[in-house]
């Protein structure tokens, strides 16, 4: 029982290292994906260009090897690293790293959803008066949302996922935390159990994301 409690307190304390990185994920992926998604869709070809150029780039590379550019490269070039020591350095590259990932990605479900609404929509908005910023809004935006949550929630439950590959710079994530124990964690040493204790909290979490996207999904069936 000591030896359970011991491994759950660490799993726990590894779990809301995860679940911060999620938090902070979602928080700044959605609105940077969305600004990201009007320069892919920018009438200044220059900055269309280069817009996408980047979402390529971005979502061609793997997430993984660039956890390891950002975190090691400029300390490697510079020879000085610019992340704070120890954990808080580790989250903040983490942290960065895994907002511009996913914000790529959902720029282009934002741009998908935006241009799926018919153009015949936007025109008869223009007709009616209405200035283009209050046809996004008032048109555009609300069925946009309907048909990317379908896409963005698989995006989410992947994110959640993905928080795991934060380990490859040595963030104690919850996988870290019951690696720890295969090695010395806590003065146990060769216990394989935690690590698969673990999938318990990412199935818990998915469960949950799950329900709550699809009753997001259901709450927005009123445009149909």
């Amino acid at each position: 029982m000591e030896m359970f409690l011991t491994v759950l307190g660490a799993l726990n304390v590894g779990f809301v290292q995860t679940l911060k990185l999620f938090v902070t994920t979602l928080l700044g992926a959605l609105p940077l994906g969305l600004v990201i998604s009007f320069g892919s869709m920018s009438s200044f070809k220059p900055l269309r260009c280069l817009t996408r150029f980047f979402v390529w780039v971005i979502r061609g590379t793997p997430l993984m090897l660039q956890l390891i550019v950002i975190y090691y490269g400029p300390g490697t070039i510079t020879g000085r690293s610019p992340w704070p020591a120890g954990e808080a350095g580790r989250f903040l590259a983490a942290a960065i790293m895994f907002i511009i990932n996913y914000s790529c990605y959902f720029s282009e479900i934002y741009r998908g959803g935006i241009q799926s609404v018919p153009v015949g929509q936007q025109e008869a908005g223009l007709v009616l008066g209405l200035t283009r910023r209050q046809i996004f809004f008032k048109v555009t935006l609300l069925q946009m949302v309907k048909r990317i949550v379908p896409p963005m929630s698989n995006e989410i439950i992947t994110l959640v996922k993905d928080t795991s590959l934060a380990r490859i710079i040595s963030f104690q994530e919850v996988i870290w935390a019951g690696q720890a124990f295969m090695k010395t964690s806590h003065g146990y040493s060769g216990l394989v159990w935690p690590l698969f204790f673990t999938g318990i909290y990412y199935l818990i979490f998915s469960g949950l994301m799950t329900l709550l996207l699809g009753a997001l999904e259901k709450k927005l069936d009123y445009f149909r």
